[in-house]
């Protein structure tokens, strides 16, 4: 019984709740709502509420999960992150409040964003902030329609944007986005940006540049006041992707180091869970110079001490997000930033740093490392010496399910041939880092030695391994039951 689908169990007439009797006339309901707004009978199942709930448990064993094991996912952060955290955002006196109600009805959700906006400041080294950006992305975007907005203020026709080989995919869709064009340049034999490529970029034509640092390499960019140098010489704006905070908050601050716009990620480095599809962060942080470009409305304190909406920004970019953002997602992250206080922000970066060079220290004797400068949070590996044996980096990801854990990032960045990008993250124990590169000096040895057992993995997962190019071309997410299952 426990293996049938949720459908198969269904009994009509089952029910998993008891509502009580009406206490009012009952009325068809055709009668109290527009006839063409209503669907037909809903196809849903008939269940009891034990029925219900170990369905959902069963699909939760299923999938992994970090409560489940070790999800090293590369540039993605995917750590545990403190149960109490969610608790608090789940407080009635957040959750059942709406973002239309008159602002001295909610004074301390108001603070609440108020102090996030001036702690994520600090932390950053910037001057104003917006926290509306649903996502990274989402700011990403912001950020680089704060730029076009800049330039447009100015009289200024700025045309591309330049990133580096190593940058974010969503990097250059966010430029053509915002109307600008992006310019590539490669990266140096050390994974950093190259100096010399980057001026020779450079005209009174560019906009800007977005950097992420630590890059996707997990390295530090060790010119980044150089970059920022250059880039302001040529009258442009240095936009710093903050997808990789995590391994340096606390520690340095971007606007110190010349960084003019800046993005955070609520979801990958301040506690909200990351993944799943839920709802995100993505905060931008500006230097003064651009704070009259945020969107509207700004939260601010007045004089006595109230806090308000302050829409009065003539030169703003307009609002980017319905209302004033994912306000839970802020509540996770004020919650987790003031539990940690200051010294613990900065911990938490060394300790993601550590755990990353620990593990790293456990695999670089048998796995080939194609930069070798010192990494930071997370580092890339590449599998391409596996081909000898008959074995892609796609086959130890899959080999890695058998063993209990999730497999890192692969295939990215895209300038590692067959890369594997690992990430521990600051939540995990040494002996989880032990006991995940003894897996993969493991794998290794059976690539070696019978590599068609990692072609044929997982063996042992609730899925086998799948065709991803006839799911792909003939994409099915809804069960129907009998034969047809489209």
């Amino acid at each position: 019984m426990s293996e049938k689908l949720i459908f198969e169990l269904s009994c009509e007439g089952r029910t998993g709740a008891d509502l009580p009797e009406l206490d009012v006339p009952e009325r068809p309901i055709d009668e109290m709502l527009d006839p063409t707004l209503l669907r037909g009978e809903l196809d849903l199942p008939s269940l009891s509420e034990i029925d219900t709930l170990r369905h959902f448990v069963r699909l939760s064993s299923l999938n992994h999960h970090i409560l489940k094991g070790f999800y090293p996912l590369g540039s993605c952060t995917m750590k545990y992150n403190p149960v109490v955290n969610e608790t608090i955002s789940r407080l009635p006196g957040f959750t059942s409040i709406h973002p239309l109600l008159p602002e001295e009805f909610v004074q301390g959700a108001l603070m609440l964003m108020y102090e996030l906006g001036e702690m994520l400041k600090d932390i950053g080294g910037m001057d104003a902030i917006t926290l509306q950006p649903a996502a990274g992305a989402h700011g990403e975007l912001t950020g680089t329609l704060i730029m076009r907005a800049y330039f447009k203020a100015k009289h200024q026709q700025r045309k591309y944007v330049i990133i580096p080989d190593s940058s974010h995919g969503t990097n250059p869709a966010s430029i053509a986005m915002a109307g600008f064009e992006p310019v590539e340049i490669k990266s140096n034999e050390d994974g950093n940006i190259d100096i010399q490529a980057l001026e020779s970029a450079l005209s009174d034509e560019v906009a800007g540049m977005m950097v992420t640092n630590p890059n996707t390499l997990g390295i530090f960019e060790r010119e980044i006041t150089k970059v920022a140098e250059l880039i302001h010489s040529a009258g442009g704006i240095l936009y710093m992707d903050g997808a990789n905070l995590n391994a340096i908050m606390g520690i340095v601050r971007p606007g110190e180091l010349g960084v003019d716009i800046l993005h955070y990620n609520l979801h990958k480095t301040f506690s909200t869970p990351h993944g799943g599809g839920g709802p995100g962060g993505g905060p931008i942080a500006v230097k003064s110079n651009l704070a009259d470009f945020l969107p509207v409305p700004i939260v601010t304190r007045t004089e006595d001490g109230r806090y308000s909406l302050n829409w009065n920004n003539p030169h703003s970019i307009g609002k980017i997000l319905c209302f004033w953002g994912n306000f839970l997602v802020m509540v996770k992250a004020y919650a987790y930033i003031k539990s940690l206080g200051s010294d613990g922000v900065k911990h938490t970066s060394e300790m993601a740093v550590l755990n990353s060079n620990y593990l790293l220290h456990l695999l670089k004797d048998k796995w080939e490392l194609p930069y070798p400068s010192t990494p930071m949070h997370e580092f890339v590996l590449s599998g391409e010496f596996l081909k000898k044996y008959g074995v892609k980096t796609l086959d130890v990801a899959k080999r890695l399910l058998d063993m209990g854990f999730h497999a890192p990032t692969i295939y990215f960045p895209l300038i590692v041939h067959e890369a594997l990008m690992i990430e521990p993250t600051e939540t995990e124990s040494k002996e989880t880092l032990e006991d995940f590169a003894s897996a993969m000096n493991t794998i290794l040895e059976e690539a070696k030695e019978k590599p068609e057992l990692l072609r044929k993995s997982p063996m042992h997962t609730p899925v086998r391994r799948l065709d991803e190019l006839k799911a792909n071309k003939e994409l099915k997410v809804k069960w129907k039951g009998g034969k047809d299952k489209s």
